[in-house]
């Protein structure tokens, strides 16, 4: 049986809804990748009590992953509760105080202040649980590996970035490579699919007889796709290609991708390979149409720009949208958002442009023109493609499926030319 891992991310932060868990994700996705299974992830608040007993319950677990609470301050008390819930005691480790007392002494030349401000926090964030091993310093937190018996715990800084640094390192440990070498990494398919419902993609799944044999299935709504993933041990393929083939009779249409690449990355790729370039014209979308494709690193030799046209004098303006068509038909329309990628395409100087105008909401609408009411139109050296949707739900929502349904719409259009 592979090992199991309890994931216990820490921050009052977190339960308050102030920030989301982005350790909790990142730390099960790596283990499933490595082949442990990640068996809860458990968000708590900085209440000693609370933290405690989440630190106990996850213990016993073959590996237990904490985040956050290695600070300076007098509420960063999560090595000292482990420690409690270990049984074990606490020590202060010099080498690591004297690391810790390097990097705080630049912090406060660099803040102007006196280095006896840190002089506390620093023997506290380089006190240990008894048996345990410090691995590497980003900022001023180590992670912290402890063995006990067969199981092992980690301790990991709050900070994403700190965390995500240290985290290979951990993995290179003589305890995390005991854990590591008792788990089976399943070989992951993935199909990412548009347009079709999750219950559609639930009963294509039971059409194929349902995962088990060997071949584990997750359907997830995510983004407003459906992302599925077969985890095939080993020996099953033949199984998983039975599963993966009543998946693409049954919904093929509808799959777009065969790796974890994100729609925006996609998007990219496939204006990169013909030579293109793209811009956006975005109303209710208010830019996150351009957010997405600016948010892959590299995106800059195929993006070209963004016209955010919230007004009507903007539209005719910087896009070129002609007075009468919006008069006429309005600024939520298909003649208006045609007019947007045409403009959009001519200012921007791009190959393709796509063009989103709608009613986000939650007021705006009318018995005509509901709440909900999005116009796409995407424009090429190809072709043009249009679409009408009608959204439900709240202004964030709308405005996020808007965004992700133009990205396939170009997605279509290239795919097609």
């Amino acid at each position: 049986m592979p090992p199991r891992a309890a994931i216990v991310a820490s921050g009052s932060e977190l339960v308050r809804g102030d920030r989301n868990d982005r350790n909790g994700p990142f730390l099960a996705a790596d283990l499933l990748r490595r082949g442990v299974v990640p068996a809860r992830i458990t968000v708590v608040g900085d209440d000693h009590a609370d933290l405690e007993d989440a630190l106990r319950e996850g213990l016993a677990y073959d590996l237990l992953v904490v985040s956050g609470g290695l600070g300076p301050t007098h509420d960063d008390r999560t090595i000292e509760l482990l420690a409690r819930a270990a049984g074990v005691g606490l020590h202060v480790d010099e080498e690591l105080a004297g690391q810790i007392e390097q990097r705080s002494r630049m912090v406060a030349a660099r803040l102007h202040r006196p280095y006896a401000d840190f002089e506390e926090g620093v023997r506290k964030q380089a006190t240990l649980p008894e048996g345990a091993q410090w691995v590497g310093l980003v900022g001023t937190a180590p992670a912290v590996v402890l063995a006990l018996g067969e199981h092992v715990v980690v301790a990991l800084p709050g900070p994403p970035r700190e965390l995500q640094e240290l985290w290979p390192r951990v993995c290179e440990t003589a305890p995390m490579r005991d854990v590591l070498a008792r788990a089976v990494a399943a070989k992951r398919r993935v199909l990412r699919m548009f347009g079709v419902s999750e219950s559609a993609v639930a009963q294509a799944l039971a059409a194929a007889g349902g995962d088990g044999d060997g071949v584990g299935v997750t359907i997830c709504a995510r983004d407003f796709e459906i992302h599925v993933d077969l985890f095939v041990a080993p020996g099953a393929d033949t199984r998983a290609d039975e599963i993966e083939r009543g998946f693409e009779e049954a919904a093929g249409a509808y799959v777009f991708s065969h790796d974890e690449r994100s729609t925006a990355e996609l998007v990219l790729d496939l204006l990169r390979e013909r030579g293109l370039t793209i811009g956006t014209a975005e109303s209710c979308t208010g830019g996150l149409v351009a957010a997405r494709l600016t948010d892959v690193p590299g995106s800059s030799d195929i993006f070209r720009g963004a016209v955010v046209a919230y007004g009507n004098e903007v539209k005719e303006a910087q896009l070129g949208v002609p007075g009468d068509v919006l008069a006429r038909f309005g600024a939520v329309s298909a003649e208006t958002a045609a007019a947007m990628a045409a403009g959009a395409r001519g200012t921007l100087g791009v190959d393709v442009a796509v063009a989103v105008t709608g009613v986000a909401g939650p007021g705006g609408g009318t018995a005509e023109k509901p709440v909900g009411l999005v116009f796409l139109h995407a424009v090429g050296p190809g072709g043009e493609l249009a679409r009408r949707l009608d959204f439900p739900g709240d202004r964030e929502t709308i405005r996020l499926r808007s965004a992700v349904a133009a990205l396939h719409l170009v997605r279509t259009l290239v795919t097609k030319s």
